[in-house]
């Protein structure tokens, strides 16, 4: 972080669905630009930059299509960055916006992602032979399934865990308006009966395939302070955190990886939190299959190593617990992946500003978003308060 405080003034998200034919890349970014800049009430001609991510261009078939888009998403005359780092790009995105802020450069930018999975196939990008790698032909699901399988053989995990993380956060979507899957009568025993896809990863702890965008309107202290001064809710961005490995080395630990831990110590440290199980009240977690809730609870420090399923089957990550997981519905309920990440960081933000209607946690004053992409190589996340960050 630089010296200077920087807060979400606004989020703005489309409805996230299997297939928006109805309007161009383009015209999905806007409707969530205009949402974002309403909730901040701001205008465009009042944002210094523009920051976009999305995930890779295969996923779409279209090859850099920000090139086509500055003029829809405002960009003209303004600095246009894009950022990518594969799934986790939309908190990346959201990190480089605040990054602008703090360090002084700019007052007020607007970070946006976006993804139109509908447009090509997510699926047979992935597969996809990567150089020295041995490919693995089966996408996403395919490469984190042994990952999955080594976390329960180690963990001692009980085999439900994954379905009560599925459940859960299905139940929690269907209180999101927004949430792709709206499965409001989903149960632990209907996630076990769904069919297996990769072992042990069933179809209903898996993400869908989503259309969609969100954007967050970023603002300098002086622009939060009016803010605030007005009676609009603002979020302080406390911390923000990224890092990076390679996607294959010897002993690599591909189920709490190095970079993970390091971006959370590092979070942690600059937001001044020393017990992140007790200091968060809210957490925006990146899990696109449901054993990663366990998982990442323990890569980012919030249960010791192999004790993260005990959180999970005590009850404590739903609405209500000690620490709620992906209040929203979470990746598993809508996953626009260029968006996903930033939808994270958005949510937490918006649990914060208590705007998060039905799917509020009580009380929320310090929230926690967080995006892995790649092979469990690239992490970006942040924690977003209530109140002005002393530091």
């Amino acid at each position: 972080m630089g010296r200077n405080r920087a807060a979400v003034l606004g989020t703005g998200q489309t409805k996230y669905v299997a297939k928006r034919n109805d309007v161009t890349m383009a015209g999905m970014c806007r409707e969530a630009i205009d949402r974002a800049l309403a909730d901040a009430q701001v205008s465009l001609e009042d944002i210094d930059a523009i920051v976009i991510g999305k995930a890779p261009d295969l996923f779409e078939g279209s090859m850099m299509p920000e090139l086509a888009m500055a003029e829809a998403i405002g960009a003209v005359g303004k600095r246009l960055i894009r950022v990518h780092t594969a799934g986790s790009v939309g908190a990346s995105t959201a990190v480089v916006g605040t990054s602008l802020v703090t360090s002084g450069v700019h007052r007020r930018v607007l970070a946006v992602s976006w993804e139109k999975q509908s447009e090509s196939n997510a699926m047979w990008a992935l597969s996809i032979p990567v150089p020295f790698t041995m490919p693995v032909g089966a996408g996403a699901g395919g490469f984190f399934a042994p990952h999955v399988r080594s976390y329960i053989h180690n963990s001692k995990a009980p085999g439900h865990i994954g379905a009560m993380v599925a459940a859960k956060d299905r139940l929690n979507g269907s209180l999101n308006p927004l949430a792709h899957l709206q499965q409001p009568d989903i149960t632990v025993e209907s996630v076990l009966a769904s069919q297996m896809l990769w072992d042990p990863i069933r179809f209903d702890e898996t993400c869908p395939s989503s259309d969609g965008a969100c954007a967050v309107v970023i603002a300098d202290e002086a622009a939060a302070d009016d803010a605030i001064a007005e009676g609009r809710p603002a979020a302080w961005i406390h911390a923000t955190a990224m890092r990076t490995e390679p996607l294959s080395y010897a002993h690599r630990n591909v189920v709490s990886p190095q970079a993970g831990r390091d971006a959370s110590a590092a979070l942690w440290k600059a937001a001044g939190i020393t017990n992140p199980l007790e200091e968060i009240d809210t957490a925006e977690i990146y899990v696109p299959f449901s054993w990663f809730e366990p998982m990442w609870l323990e890569n980012l420090g919030f249960m010791p190593e192999y004790e993260g399923w005990k959180l999970t089957e005590a009850g404590d990550t739903a609405i209500g617990g000690k620490l709620p997981v992906n209040a929203s519905g979470g990746v598993l309920s809508s996953n626009p992946i260029g968006a996903s990440g930033m939808i994270r960081c958005a949510e937490a933000a918006i649990q914060v500003m208590g705007n998060a209607g039905a799917h509020q946690v009580a009380d929320a004053r310090k929230a926690f978003g967080h995006a892995y992409g790649g092979g469990s190589q690239y992490f970006s996340m942040w924690v977003v308060g209530a109140d002005k960050p002393e530091h």
